[in-house]
């Protein structure tokens, strides 16, 4: 005797089951924002970089690639961007070593991060004070005897590089901060009980897991310190040593008024931070490949 079918399910039980019930739904109007919001100007823009001035399809990325002047801000742009990120990631691992085991966490991580709340700008102009021919910096060297003439560290590669990393540290130190404090510490003391040092710790058992969240941490923050242009503009040299990519972009926008040249490299410089990243997130494939329990990493 067959069994008879029951009722077709309703179109509310079928998305749930592709995981689409309410709470879901009430997310897509914000992606729909989103995508309105950048979605768009990306198209749109890549659409314009194709309209050039002399009407041919690459002309715009034919004259960047082919005028060293502009090609070489890529150049000028990576080398801010990844020596502040390494050095940020550096300086804020052991700093979120020491931090996680502190009874005021809040507290000393509250003073960490307040560059963040300045801003690029406010930075600058306290840089030029400081760093200045005639600022505190250069008058203490003076002072002490260290050098016999003013020491002038801004408007140059240094002043851009200070700057960023001051304005970027506080930022990578969170994310590696949560991704350390998310750790199991119970490996840690397994390990120590077993006979391992510090070092052979942090080794085969936080450094194995941190690797993966330390690329994330790296990508973030290499984008962040890839869009400097306040830096480059006050504290920096922005028509030779320190004309970055934005630079060129925004005087081929409200300089030159070509705005399809500068929808061309504003897509070149998206597509040059893309490459990096992928190569990060691809990277870290190869650091560890066992069980995603041992915490944030």
């Amino acid at each position: 005797m067959s069994a008879t079918a029951g009722p077709a399910p309703t179109l509310r039980l079928r998305l749930a089951a592709r995981g689409l019930d309410t709470v879901t739904l009430l997310v897509l109007p914000a992606a729909l924002v989103i995508l309105a919001l950048f979605l768009y100007p990306f198209l749109y823009g890549l659409w314009l970089s194709f309209r050039p001035k002399d009407g041919s399809l690459l002309g715009n990325y034919g004259r960047f690639f082919s005028d060293p002047f502009l090609y070489d801000t890529i150049w000028t742009t990576m080398r801010l961007a990844v020596p502040v990120t390494v050095l940020n990631l550096l300086l804020a691992l052991p700093v979120a070593f020491r931090v996680r085991l502190m009874r005021r966490q809040r507290l000393l991580t509250t003073i960490l991060i307040l560059p963040i709340t300045l801003g690029t700008v406010l930075v600058a102009e306290g840089m030029l004070f400081y760093f200045g021919a005639q600022g505190w910096f250069s008058r203490t060297v003076m002072t002490l005897g260290l050098s016999s003439g003013p020491v002038k560290l801004t408007n140059s590669y240094t002043g851009v590089f200070l700057s960023l990393l001051i304005t970027g540290f506080p930022f990578t130190f969170l994310l590696t901060l949560s991704y350390v404090t998310g750790i199991d510490s119970s490996l840690e003391q397994a390990a120590a009980t077993l006979g391992a040092g510090p070092r052979s710790r942090f080794r085969h058992i936080f450094l194995p897991l941190l690797l993966p969240g330390l690329a994330i941490t790296f990508c973030l923050s290499f984008v962040q310190a890839y869009s400097v242009f306040p830096s480059a503009v006050l504290v920096g040299e922005p028509a030779r040593i320190t004309r970055v990519i934005s630079i060129a972009a925004y005087q081929a926008a409200f300089e030159e008024y070509d705005y399809s040249m500068a929808s061309a490299i504003a897509m070149i410089m998206g597509f040059t931070q893309l490459a990096v990243v992928v190569a990060v997130l691809a990277s870290r494939q190869l650091a560890y490949r066992g069980p995603a329990g041992g915490g944030k990493g």
